[in-house]
């Protein structure tokens, strides 16, 4: 059903067909409807302000409304007040209240009524006031500038995005850097912004991003929370109000946040080289901390002072667990005893070799099962692909080639079917390995996939790597490798053909003895020869 409130109101406000359809994203219909009612009825701004939400769906029936008769309309006036008059009120609170009450009609879920506050608090332009009081909200967003960070190791460079979330009345800044921007790392952001804060939020205020938001209907104008999104809020109690399109007052105040991010922590850090996400993120803890501690306002308060007096004490508490999203994958352990999950590997028990196990995902731990026996457990990686994380009970005894596992004489055998410089190669990619076998995986990979089609190549490109000294990985091989092909594909030089005409002999060359006659011989004409 189209959002007649917002339709009429401008209307009433004078704008043409369309301002109104740009505005709302609505048809010309629903425009023309709306003005039939108000001259019909002869509805003023004040009478519109008055109606409530029931009332102005009855001037407007359709085939949906007859659904929505069924549930019990929530009072949102009623719980905006008790926002207002009690720090401590949540929208968790609210609902409860809301199923408690005798009256008739179903119930709206929370996830349903969390949505339907949202889309009461933008019509009545409460993000705006709401905000200015203390925990009441905390804006999001991602900034506009990255900071990039060198991989030591094989020196490619990755983007860090930066999460800022900011608590518009005290002005307290949360950031953080992660490598993608997407849900897991949104999510992310958040709990470990609550957790910074040290409470959550009546409101959490984020634009319209695909990470936040997302339409039900393709070509309605409508957006609805994200489940998982809505999980995380459920999880907090906290409701997710995005902010309206094309109305810049409702996240000036992130904006604000970004702007001081992009200034203070990516101008300071850009500079910087950076090896390690981790490195990275202690370094943004320092400027954020000097922001919010030492950087003082124009009443001469800092943000953290202003929060710890005012905002802290009013938020509501976090609950005893950590919000996680779990996601569940199955991966067969390779003959290297690791499992692969999203370009990255994690050891288990050597004698799992082969098998297909169950991977549990959250955003800091990855859990493997066999069955229902935990077998293994280790710490996320995040970042560069390609990283180990190896526990040392699961490796076999002394690397030994045990029930067809790789090992390290099983590489070098291969790799002596190419050539002594392949077997140099792949030597120094077991060696640089603190595990050995965490090298197995690219190691197999060379010999493999590239060497697959030309053995003579792939040495000789294993012999120009040990020439420069280059770090030997599959991508340094590949690219040396391609170099090798292509000019092999070049066509030869040109050459200048041969002149016919014969040369007389060089009497200094020892030459066979050729008799030649000369012109004259057959000059004379047909004689007895």
């Amino acid at each position: 059903m189209a959002d007649y409130r917002a339709i009429m109101t401008l209307v009433l406000l004078g704008r043409s067909y369309r301002d109104v359809v740009a505005a709302v994203g609505c048809s010309h219909r629903d425009v023309a409807a709306a003005r039939k009612v108000i001259a019909a009825r002869g509805i003023t701004g004040t009478g519109l302000a008055q109606m409530s939400d029931s009332e102005l769906a009855g001037l407007f029936p359709d085939g949906r409304a007859k659904v929505s008769d069924r549930y019990q309309v929530p009072d949102f006036a009623a719980v905006v007040r008790s926002m207002r008059s009690n720090r401590h009120f949540t929208l968790l609170q609210a609902w409860r209240v809301y199923l408690g009450s005798q009256a008739d009609g179903r119930k709206y879920g929370y996830s349903q009524y969390c949505h339907l506050f949202g889309e009461y608090a933008v019509r009545n332009d409460l993000v705006a006031t709401l905000h200015h009081e203390p925990g009441r909200a905390m804006f999001v967003d991602w900034a506009g500038d990255t900071v990039a960070i060198a991989d030591a190791v094989t020196g490619e460079v990755v983007k860090a995005y930066l999460f800022v979330a900011v608590l518009p009345f005290s002005g307290m800044v949360f950031c953080r850097g992660f490598t993608t921007m997407g849900m897991d790392s949104w999510i992310a952001g958040h709990v470990e912004a609550f957790t910074a804060f040290g409470g959550a939020p009546q409101l959490v205020v984020p634009d319209n991003a695909l990470t936040a938001t997302h339409r039900k209907i393709r070509g309605e104008p409508a957006r609805f929370v994200t489940d998982r999104y809505q999980q995380m809020a459920d999880h907090y109690g906290t409701a997710i109000v995005p902010t309206r399109v094309r109305k810049p007052r409702d996240k000036a105040a992130v904006e604000s946040a970004v702007n001081t991010v992009n200034k203070r922590v990516i101008g300071y850090l850009a500079e910087e080289v950076w090896t390690t996400l981790a490195e990275l993120n202690d370094a943004i803890d320092e400027r954020v901390h000097e922001i919010n501690h030492d950087i003082r306002r124009a009443d001469g308060t800092t943000r953290f002072q202003r929060f710890t007096e005012e905002e802290a004490p009013v938020m509501a508490g976090l609950p005893d667990e950590v919000f996680e999203q779990v996601e569940w994958k199955q991966s067969k352990v390779g003959r290297n005893y690791h499992v692969t999950v999203d370009y990255q590997h994690y050891s288990v028990p050597w004698t799992l070799a082969g098998q297909l196990l169950r991977v549990r995902l959250t955003g800091t731990r990855v859990t493997v099962f066999d069955g229902q026996q935990v077998v293994a457990g280790h710490a996320r990686k995040h970042g560069r692909k390609g990283q180990y994380s190896t526990s040392p009970e699961h490796v076999p005894p002394q690397h030994r080639q045990v029930a067809g596992l790789w090992s390290r004489r099983w590489f070098t055998d291969r790799a002596a079917a190419f050539g002594p410089a392949t077997v140099a190669v792949i030597e120094q990619v077991l060696d640089r390995h603190e595990i050995e076998a965490q090298g197995y995986l690219d190691a197999q990979n060379i010999l493999e996939t590239l060497g697959r089609r030309n053995k003579p190549k792939l040495e000789a490109a294993c012999q120009q790597s040990l020439n420069i000294g280059a770090h030997p990985t599959y991508s340094t091989l590949k690219r040396l490798l391609a170099g090798i092909e292509s000019d092999a594909q070049k066509p030869a030089p040109v050459r200048a053909a041969a002149s016919n005409r014969k040369h007389d002999p060089d009497p200094a060359v020892d030459t066979p003895a050729v008799f030649v006659r000369g012109a004259g011989y057959y000059a004379q004409g047909p004689v007895n020869r």
